[in-house]
């Protein structure tokens, strides 16, 4: 491996100056009013079998190896001491999807009976979908952060490298049949809900791949979902970046995206991309976030990391992200033309990597909040986790510049990284999504 070679790129050269910088004092974003969600679970049904939900653990046996190498359903262990220190908060639940014909394992976030019922959020892992490492559980403080808001959560634990959408074919390295939008809104949240006492208040998140996801499980389900938070994602699907970054994605698990939507270019393509149907996010509200790529201080040595962690956060997990911002930009600017509010945050410093999307998770919340018409259980921690300096078009623009950055050397950069063995360093693996 030329690290040299990798080093001296000139986004990379740019990071590396721009991580020596201080960040600018933050501005605030204030969160736009929402409708509160009109549709139910029996509305968005469509009158298809629900999920059967099992409140606890299946026995499996051995559950074998994931994808990444790592022994699959590693979070196991660790669920399994939140639940003995949480007083049942905290639990593993299957729920039988009747589409695809598969169990389909859940952590969940319960909120304190005490309190009555409380809303629900729907928290995507990225292109992982929970089966390696690379996950809400095992590389975030999601759990303990959700506990203190005294909020439902469910995280789906299957679905990597699926997009959570509806796909055209079947995938055998994926599991066979995907159809995983048809799962997370028609099949589960009856059931799910139901057994967890909610009320008709929910929010969708997702991060990398999933910050797609998100955007379309609103689109596609107007009145729903009260808000939607959307990490470092690409909303364009069928132009631009889109397809590469569908691409890159899907390789890492043996599919293509013509098995996914059919081919570039038909209407299910237009149907599933976010930034061409952004109008039907009016009235959700939205929290999208993005650094810039440039290397904040949770990427460097000072933050505790090794020399070939920093080195992959620095120049894969830059790339990424200098690419999820401009692809951000665009549906901001999409926003902005339909008139429709959003809390976006643009961070000037920062890489694809799970350090930022904790953060998002305080951001995020202090939209949802108000969204849930819970504004009075906002703290300050969330606001300042809410408070990032905006990067306006134009100094989006400068830095590119500086930085030279070439989108089809992000691609070919994305498609062939160098071989560094840092996936089991919590936090450490940019390629979350």
């Amino acid at each position: 491996m030329n690290l040299y070679r990798r080093i001296a790129s000139p986004i990379t050269a740019s990071a590396l100056v721009a991580s020596l910088l201080v960040a600018p004092a933050a501005t605030v974003l204030t969160a736009p009013a929402a409708l509160a969600a009109e549709l139910t679970p029996q509305d968005v049904n469509g009158g298809l079998p629900p999920a059967e939900i099992t409140q606890g653990p299946l026995d499996i046996g051995d559950p074998g190896t994931a994808y990444d190498g790592n022994e699959a359903l590693a979070w196991r262990e660790l669920v399994g001491e939140y639940a003995k220190n949480s007083k049942g908060r905290v639990a593993e639940w299957w729920a039988h999807s009747p589409s695809m014909d598969r169990q389909v394992p859940l952590v969940i976030v319960k909120a304190d009976e005490s309190a009555g019922p409380r809303p629900i959020i729907y928290l995507l892992n990225g292109g992982d979908g929970g089966e390696g490492r690379a996950n809400w559980v095992m590389q975030s403080d999601a759990i303990d952060f959700y506990l203190k808001k005294n909020v439902n959560v469910v995280i789906p634990m299957q679905g990597k490298f699926s997009y959570y959408t509806d796909w055209v074919d079947d995938v055998p390295t994926l599991g066979g049949k995907q159809t995983w939008e048809t799962f997370l809104t028609k099949e589960l949240p009856g059931p799910l809900e139901s057994a967890l006492n909610t009320t008709n208040q929910r929010a969708i998140v997702g991060m990398s791949m999933t910050a797609t996801s998100s955007l379309l499980l609103a689109e596609h389900n107007k009145g729903f979902y009260d808000a939607v938070g959307s990490f470092s994602g690409c909303a364009e699907t069928a132009n631009g970046f889109g397809p590469a970054f569908i691409d890159v994605t899907l390789g890492r698990g043996g599919a293509s995206k013509e098995q996914m939507w059919g081919p570039l270019g038909s209407d299910l393509w237009t149907y599933n991309d976010a930034l061409i149907n952004a109008a039907d996010l009016e009235g959700t509200a939205i929290y999208v976030s993005n650094a810039s790529g440039f290397a904040g201080q949770n990427d460097l040595w000072s933050a505790g990391r090794g020399s070939d962690a920093v080195m992959t956060l620095v120049i894969e997990g830059g790339l990424i992200e200098a690419a999820t911002n401009k692809c951000t930009h665009d549906l901001k600017a999409k926003l902005d033309a339909e008139g429709i509010p959003a809390d976006f945050n643009f961070r000037p410093t920062g890489t694809h990597s799970w350090p930022y999307w904790q953060q998002d998770l305080r951001g995020s919340w202090v939209t949802f909040s108000k969204a849930f018409g819970l504004n009075d259980e906002v703290t300050k921690e969330d606001e300042r986790a809410a408070n990032a300096e905006v990067m306006s078009p134009e100094e989006v623009e400068k830095a590119v510049d500086a930085g030279n950055i070439d989108v089809d050397k992000i691609i070919e950069e994305l498609r062939n990284p160098a071989p560094l063995n840092v996936t089991d360093l919590p936090g450490a693996s940019p390629a979350a999504g």
